[in-house]
């Protein structure tokens, strides 16, 4: 299973609360849509770093990391890459 199918089925099940994962698009802002707040992000990095064996240091908490299922993916990879 790809990084974004992954993250999309944990969004899925544990933030979005919907049946229906079309409804969210690679690119919709996952705050703005108000899937996601505060303690979702840190879930969010949690469920990321177990599950990609990545370690998310505090300066790359902004929403431009975590703000849509692309910009996570490409986050992860990043990450991955790096190590």
């Amino acid at each position: 299973m790809s990084i974004e199918q992954q993250v999309r089925e944990y969004i899925v099940q544990n933030l979005l609360f919907a049946s229906d994962n079309a409804t969210l698009s690679n690119d919709d802002s996952l705050l703005e849509r108000g899937i996601i707040d505060s303690t979702g992000v840190l879930e969010l990095i949690f469920f990321l770093e177990q599950q990609f064996g990545i370690k998310v240091h505090d300066a790359e908490l902004i929403p431009e990391n975590f703000d849509s299922l692309n910009n996570i993916v490409r986050f992860v990879q990043q990450k991955q890459t790096a190590n």
